[in-house]
């Protein structure tokens, strides 16, 4: 039986451009006559993000990106429509900016239970799409046990920080890869791709690795 490629992606739950690339990116692995293995590893673009922001999202990226709100609004109705295309309906008048490291802590203990990918796609639409909270744990917990998480363990790895170590590697381990944005794709540890890149692009770094994998297995 042929081995799984493995690709690991370096993403944040509040990145736009992330949930844009997961995106076409599963539609190159749907395409893809071979198994992939995905394990989603933690990136933060702002981390000094207050849990509790009282403005609009436009004023907070107006402030990070040094810009004034309403060139923040062309660049976030720029996102929106580009997400669109790839059927992501983002809301950006209820989404509710955070600080995403618990997130990120959640995403290592759903990856311990077998359930990282599900959680992934649940948070990043609660963010995007449902204008839901991603920094308080009980709104955390309430997503965890919606993709058949146990609540009660979950809440329990958040207010333990358990998992705080396992976010921090991830991010050294990003940094001594060079990866100063997300989404960053590492195929095999061999390849890697920065980027919501087309499917087109991904699909042919798995086919790449399809066929080499192929010769190898001749010699």
């Amino acid at each position: 039986m042929t081995k799984s490629i493995k690709v690991d992606i370096w993403s944040d739950v509040a990145c736009p451009w992330c949930y844009i690339g997961k995106r076409k990116f599963e539609a190159a692995v749907e395409a893809f006559p071979g198994e992939v293995d995905i394990e989603y590893h933690s990136y933060q673009l702002s981390p000094d993000a207050p849990v509790d922001y009282a403005g609009s999202h436009e004023q907070y990226l107006a402030r990070h990106m040094g810009v004034d709100t309403e060139r923040a609004r062309q660049m976030t109705d720029r996102v929106a429509g580009i997400a669109a295309q790839v059927g992501l309906d983002y809301d950006y008048d209820t989404l509710q900016t955070t600080n995403t490291f618990s997130a990120h802590e959640l995403l290592h203990f759903a990856k311990a239970h077998g359930k990282q990918l599900e959680l992934k796609e649940a948070l990043m639409r609660a963010y995007f799409v449902d204008g839901g909270h991603v920094g308080h744990v009980d709104d955390l917990v309430a997503l965890a046990e919606s993709v058949g998480l146990d609540a009660d363990a979950a809440r329990a790895a958040l207010e333990s920080h358990v998992y705080e170590s396992d976010v921090r590697a991830d991010i050294e381990q990003a940094a001594a890869y060079g990866i100063t944005g997300v989404p960053f794709f590492v195929f095999e540890e061999k390849y890697g791709v920065s980027g919501a890149q087309e499917s087109a692009t991904f699909a042919s770094v798995l086919t790449q690795l399809a066929d080499e994998r192929a010769k190898e297995m001749q010699r």
